[in-house]
């Protein structure tokens, strides 16, 4: 490597350091990398709204006027939606422009009045499932088949309720994640919604008496 590798080539009409293809995927990657895949999936989703929204009225979605944004999240809340999903579809917003180096228009007043405004009027208190009990979980092992299929599913419920897991924890372990011990098992978490740097952590698992968490995976 030379020096000359370690400086950026020069914009001849501004003068300015000019980043190379590779540099911009990098900024990228790692700039995706800081949302988890279930944020990004959700992100993605709650863009093409937007755009289709946009499109409908000739509007542009990227970058995006705060008019327009403030906008869409007037009518999507006379749609119906609720103010965590609009706040949702704000960040989403946000986080495409921020991607492709632009400032993003939910920064501006006009949006974070409306969607205060939204907020105070349609409340933001979630809706609340019930709990699944003990009992609801044994039923539903109960009504899974005798294959293997139903083996497996015997497994990710009765873990998941043992454990508290989230279903994005579960459907990332693996074998090299489960240790077995005499009075249960150890699970190790590597990355979840709450530890996105990747810290991990082990959460222990009681063999149990009625839903048997550790047979069914070992099984």
């Amino acid at each position: 490597m030379t020096d000359s590798t370690l400086i950026a080539p020069i914009d001849a009409e501004t003068g300015v350091a000019v980043l190379t293809a590779a540099d911009q995927a990098a900024i990228h990657d790692y700039a995706l990398a800081e949302k988890s895949i279930a944020t990004r999936r959700a992100y993605r989703s709650d863009f093409a709204a937007f755009t289709a929204w946009c499109t409908g009225r000739a509007l542009n979605s990227i970058p995006a006027a705060p008019e327009t944004v403030a906008a869409f999240i007037a009518d999507q809340a006379n749609a119906g939606l609720r103010a965590s999903t609009l706040g949702r579809r704000v960040a989403a917003i946000a986080y495409a422009h921020v991607l492709a180096g632009l400032e993003p228009p939910t920064n501006s007043k006009a949006v974070r009045v409306v969607l205060g405004g939204i907020r105070r009027k349609i409340g933001t208190r979630p809706a609340q499932k019930a709990p699944a009990t003990a009992e609801r979980i044994a039923s539903m092992l109960a009504d899974l088949p005798d294959t293997l299929t139903g083996k497996r599913n015997h497994a990710l419920i009765a873990l998941g309720f043992a454990g508290a897991f989230r279903r994005s924890e579960l459907v990332t372990l693996d074998v090299a994640d489960l240790a077995f011990e005499p009075d249960g098992m150890r699970v190790h978490i590597r990355q979840s919604k709450t530890d996105q740097e990747g810290r991990g952590q082990e959460i222990a698992i009681p063999r149990g008496t009625k839903l048997r968490p550790v047979k069914a995976v070992q099984d």
